[in-house]
Formats: C-alpha cells, structure tokens, sequence
C-alpha cells in the first residue's frame, strides 16, 4: 500500500469509528445500564443517554487509528516471507494481524471505557470529575480495570474481519456469543474500587452474574450490543468509503 493510500485509509477508518461511536452513543448507554449491578432504571433509565459521550469522543478516532495502523504493519510483516506469505494462510494472516490490532487499540480504548461506562451508569457526575476520581483514587492502573475482560471480547475466532454483508452479520452474532464477557466487562469496569469484582477475576464475575441474575444476567443488553455492532458496521462501510474516496 503506498503511504498516500496508507494515510488515506487511516484517516478514514478513524472517522469512520468517531461516526459509528457517537451516531450509535444511545445504544452503547442502555446496553452499560442493563449490565450494570443496580439495575437498568437505578442506572439512569433512558435519561441522559448522551452521559459520557465525551470521552468517547476523545478516544473514538485514536483508538481506530491505533488499530488500522498495528494490523496494516502486522500484515505486512507476516506476508513479506515464509509460512505466513502462502496464499492459502492468507486468513490466519489476517486474524493474527487483527488480533494484534485488537491488543494495541485496546491500550487506548479502555481508559476511555472506564469512564465513559462510570459516567453512563452515574449521572450525578460528569466526564471530568469521574476522570479525576478515578486517578485520585486508583491511579492510572484504574484506568486500565477490565482490560484483560475487553481484549477477550475483542479477541474473538468468530470474527472473520470481512468487510461484506456476511461479516457484519457474523459480528452480530459473535456480539451475542461474546456477551458475558461484555457484562463481566461492565460489572469490573464499574465496580468499587477494592471490592471483589474489581480484581478482574473473569470466572469469578461471570458466576455472581448467574447467581443473582441467572443465564438473563450473562446475557444482559447483548440485544442493543448486536444492533450497535449490525448497524455499526454498515454505518462504519459507508462512513469509510465517503472519506477515503473525498482525500483520495
């Protein structure tokens, strides 16, 4: 890929993600507020829906961009000799590639997480102050609650990457496979600092979730989850289409 391509496409898939992240916000708060521990109404119901949208601002473009940039480079790496460059080992290519990506953007992604989910479960408080709370209290490793939970929902064998139809729905679907992790996600990310499920034990969160709220619990939200991911990807296809043709 030359680099004016290159650019092109980077600049591209970070608008793309901004516009997918913000046109879908909505979606993105109730499904936070079905998975949270008080309960979707003591969360805030359908007020405020836009709580946190800030912070997804801030780390919508960068955190696309983090992800373009490791898994073009990935690829490239692999494909310039050996197993990796067979045609047939193409697909494993590009899953490795992805995953990487997934790992790196991930760095980015769940600071922003952190406090765009507190905010959204918590209208009392704003972006800002839930920011400072969070470094006051646990530092910048608090920022980074859950980021084992995030990576192995990103992660995931079922996403094929493709950019048609079929892969959009296959990410539906793998959203809906890959919802207790999104709610052990949520429930490790918003939970006191100190307390049992802040700790991240994945298996640990996952079974208080069946406990108290059954298999409905694990699955909590995966309907908005799959409508943000369905819509997402169409949204984000033709968003990055627009702005590659427009610079290039």
């Amino acid at each position: 890929m030359e680099r004016r391509e290159f650019m092109a496409s980077l600049v591209a898939g970070g608008c793309a993600g901004m516009c997918v992240d913000l046109t879908l916000f909505p979606l993105d708060t109730i499904k936070t507020r079905l998975q949270s521990q008080q309960g979707f109404y003591k969360a805030g119901g359908f007020r405020g829906i836009y709580a946190g949208v800030p912070s997804a601002a801030v780390g919508s473009f960068p955190n696309a961009a983090a992800f373009f940039v490791t898994y073009e480079y990935t690829k490239a790496l692999l494909g310039t000799g050996g197993v990796f460059a067979l045609p047939h080992v193409a697909p494993v290519t590009h899953m490795l590639a992805a995953s990487l990506g997934e790992v790196v953007a991930c760095l980015i992604r769940v600071p922003t997480e952190v406090v765009k989910q507190r905010a959204q479960a918590s209208l009392s408080s704003s972006t800002y102050n839930i920011l400072l709370a969070t470094l006051r209290e646990e530092g910048v490793r608090g920022l980074y609650r859950g980021y084992g939970s995030t990576v192995l929902r990103e992660v995931d064998p079922i996403l094929s990457g493709s950019v048609s139809a079929l892969g959009i729905f296959k990410g539906a679907v793998a959203a809906f496979v890959t919802a207790p992790l999104d709610v052990a996600k949520t429930r490790i990310m918003l939970a006191k600092a100190g307390s049992t499920t802040a700790s991240g034990n994945i298996p640990l969160v996952l079974y208080d979730v069946w406990r108290s709220r059954g298999i409905a619990g694990l699955f909590a939200g995966s309907i908005p989850r799959m409508t943000f991911i369905s819509a997402g990807g169409f949204i984000f296809l033709g968003a990055y289409e627009k702005v590659r043709r427009t610079l290039l």
